[in-house]
């Protein structure tokens, strides 16, 4: 959720290089607390025809002015706050079509869903479409931003930082630090957006989404679901059964891993991540003079976590401490391209001059990831995603429950093991207003997943094939990346397949495999449940 879910703390912007800031997302950058529903009154009726207007919002869109080149158009769906109470306050949900331009040929309508939670999708929309290439001309590609969401008003609870990912660090009182950060988001929630935090689910996701292909006038919809948005998609074939037609799920979530937390049991992957873009690093020291071995990079990396402990990292006018250290290198692993590990290398390099010399100037990527990180300049964005998080996969109240998970976390992944066992704003947020959905039905489905993705564990596709038995599984070997298909990683082995399906309709007779953008460090470590 890529971020919680999968995803938690990467996000990506666009045109931007891997290691991506978590820059502002949302179309205005609201400061106010929460969105204005509209009054019952006010609000178009549900399920009237979409008014198509321009995507161009201020002469800044280049988003929008791409759309529009594409014959691209938008539109705001109107659908209930509360689904359960369908005459009551109404939001919209913004809407993005790029209409087929071979109309003889048109397949149909291909919703995509990025992932996240609180991952817009309109402004990636075009991504989308290139990697369709002439398919794209035989579909209206639909980019949906889940409300709350992207050009939608924000929930905002008014944080001072963008996400509420952090390391427990190294004892005790450092466990109870982050406890009381967590209960102070969760408090400012309560007080900020409290209205809306019922409301802001994967459930409310799918019937908003099921709203908009009613709207559409279509009977069934394709749907892509990055990531988080595999659940998404999972949810919604459960929840509206007969309205998909070809689904394509890249990053695989099995719902049952979701809980009691998305990133737990990952701590293995990520560590065999890491190694392998050590081992891509040492071969380059005179470069980036991070270690000549694959364990003097990586006892570099320790020493940067320990300096940390020690004393926070002055980094411009930021304090990087041992909270704050190991969430800045979980962040850029999931992308194993050159270019990825290149800008790793560089903000490795940087933290290291800071715990040797005291003090460092911020790389280009540290430069726009940490004013979020530390400022409420983003703040809607963490608190929508968080606020989907607790109400999908709430997991346990007891804060002592989170602890003993640190502290076994601790004792075999010291790095990532206090991050990815830490407690959450969960335990002190609002209760769900609904269970977890149950996905116990079978939809044919097209899924992709790399055997070393550090987000969604291999074994989380394989285990939502089986439980699929009408789905076939494309596996990417030797990969180290999340989310596979795309223009972005050029893996035209996936793309090819991927479209192939979506053009006809017809899964491979069997699963297949494809190859890595590169080839996997045969010195890493791969936990038994990430290869086939």
């Amino acid at each position: 959720m890529r971020t919680a879910y999968g995803k938690q703390f990467r996000v990506r912007v666009r045109a931007a290089t891997p290691v991506a800031a978590l820059l502002c997302l949302t179309s205005t950058c609201l400061s106010g607390a929460a969105a204005a529903p509209l009054p019952a009154t006010a609000a178009a009726r549900p399920g009237a025809p979409p008014a198509w207007h321009s995507c161009v919002r201020d002469p800044q869109d280049a988003p929008g002015r791409e759309l529009a080149a594409a014959g691209g158009r938008c539109a705001e769906i109107t659908v209930p706050l509360d689904h359960f109470r369908p005459g009551g306050t109404k939001i919209r949900v913004a809407v993005a079509r790029v209409p087929a331009t071979d109309a003889r040929h048109r397949i149909g309508t291909l919703v995509v869903n990025e992932g996240g939670p609180g991952d817009p999708v309109i402004d990636y929309l075009m991504d989308r479409h290139a990697a369709l290439g002439k398919l794209a001309a035989r579909f209206d590609l639909v980019g949906v931003d889940p409300r709350f969401v992207g050009r939608n008003d924000p929930l905002d609870c008014r944080w001072p930082t963008s996400a509420y990912f952090r390391s427990a660090g190294t004892g005790r009182a450092g466990f109870d630090a982050m406890a009381a950060f967590e209960r102070g988001l969760a408090d400012r929630c309560r007080r900020a957006a409290g209205a809306l935090l019922p409301y802001a689910s994967t459930r409310d996701a799918a019937r908003d989404l099921d709203a908009v292909r009613a709207a559409l006038g279509e009977r069934r919809i394709s749907y892509l679901g990055i990531s988080y948005g595999t659940y998404l998609g999972e949810v919604y074939s459960a929840m509206f059964p007969g309205r998909t037609d070809r689904v394509v799920f890249d990053g695989v979530h099995e719902p049952g891993r979701l809980a009691p937390w998305p990133e737990y049991g990952t701590e293995g992957a990520n560590e065999d991540a890491l190694r392998h873009w050590a081992a891509w690093a040492a071969p380059r020291d005179a470069a980036y003079g991070l270690g000549t071995t694959t364990d003097a990079v990586l006892a570099t990396v320790g020493r940067i976590q320990a300096a940390a402990a020690r004393t926070p990292l002055r980094v411009g006018a930021y304090r990087l401490d041992e909270h704050v250290v190991p969430l800045l290198l979980y962040g850029v692993l999931g992308d194993d391209r050159a270019e990825s590990d290149a800008e790793i290398a560089v903000m490795v390099g940087t933290l290291r001059r800071a715990a040797e010399s005291g003090r460092a100037d911020p790389d280009p990527a540290l430069a726009g990831l940490l004013p979020s990180l530390f400022t409420g300049r983003d703040s809607a964005y963490g608190s929508t995603q968080t606020a989907f998080l607790c109400a999908d996969t709430p997991g346990p109240r007891d804060p002592e429950v989170f602890r003993r998970a640190v502290e076994r976390g601790r004792a075999r992944h010291p790095l990532f093991g206090p991050l990815l066992n830490d407690i959450t704003p969960c335990p002190f947020w609002p209760r769900p207003r609904e269970r977890p959905t149950v996905v116990d039905n079978d939809v044919p489905a097209l899924m992709v997943n790399a055997t070393h993705d550090p987000r969604v564990l291999y074994s989380e596709a394989r285990a939502m094939h089986t439980k699929w038995p009408s789905s076939r599984l494309i596996t990417v070997r030797g990969s180290y990346r999340h989310a596979v298909y795309g223009v972005s990683y050029g893996n035209a082995c996936v793309n090819d397949a991927v479209n192939a399906y979506l053009a006809d309709g017809r899964l491979p007779a069997t699963d297949t495999s494809c190859p890595g953008a590169r080839p996997p460090d045969l010195t890493s470590t791969a936990s038994p449940d990430q290869v086939p």
